[in-house]
């Protein structure tokens, strides 16, 4: 037998490669994310994970920025929007929504940053959105009232989780606190006599306690505020 056949016989008794999906290399980015990192789960390095060319995989997405947000969406299947009851009080239900949103991003810090200007629209993030304003509307938030707020509540979500994930990844992060509350906890009571007063209290409290007050204090404002005018001419 000839080179050329043995050749030819090894390419035929190669599996065949699966072909090439949307929600295929969203699974492939999935995966290779929670084992490398989101930084990792480029077009170049998914395209050596799926064994194709990058030009494949830009037939499915424009860029890895909407590579990014599509595994956001896939995680945000995740969410819990239906563990409190809907005869439940509609604040602990939002709350426990958003709550569970924010333990999502939370696994994944580097997700959790890049969702604060990531635009996922699948499915998933439609189903959040649904979900999010049916509980608003039960408390007597709608229209753009509910509009802003669902952007409001999310930001502060977002943020919340990109901080505290990121704090918790970084190996120097419980030094820094350390000295972040002894700097605190040390102000001169003659030149920062508010700060020393209350230099205790600011480190009170779970943080799971203090998400929970935040939410608590926006809708308050939401319920309370003016109903939002928006620029009919914005610039």
């Amino acid at each position: 037998m000839t080179a050329r056949t043995e050749a030819a016989k090894s390419r035929r008794e190669r599996p065949a490669k699966p072909a090439l999906s949307r929600a295929g290399i969203v699974a492939a980015s999935v995966a290779l994310m929670r084992s490398e990192g989101l930084e990792r789960v480029t077009m170049r390095r998914l395209a050596q994970e799926l064994d194709t060319g990058p030009a494949s995989l830009y037939v499915y997405f424009r860029n890895t920025a909407e590579l990014h947000a599509a595994v956001l969406d896939e995680l945000l299947g995740e969410v819990d929007l239906g563990s409190v009851p809907e005869d439940g009080p509609w604040r602990e239900r939002l709350i426990d929504v958003l709550t569970s949103y924010i333990q999502v991003l939370y696994e994944h810090p580097s997700l959790a940053r890049s969702a604060l200007v990531a635009r996922p629209r699948g499915e998933h993030y439609l189903a959040l959105l649904e979900g999010l304003l049916a509980i608003l509307k039960s408390g007597g938030i709608e229209g753009e009232r509910a509009g802003w707020a669902v952007d409001l509540l999310l930001q502060f979500a977002t943020a919340a989780a990109a901080e505290h994930g990121s704090r918790r990844q970084a190996p120097e992060a419980r030094e820094e606190w350390t000295a972040f509350t002894d700097a605190l906890r040390a102000a001169s009571p003659e030149r920062y006599p508010h700060l020393a007063a209350t230099s205790d209290v600011l480190f009170t409290g779970s943080p799971r306690e203090r998400r929970t007050w935040t939410f608590q204090v926006l809708l308050n404002g939401i319920l309370t505020a003016p109903a939002p005018a928006p620029d009919t001419h914005p610039a």
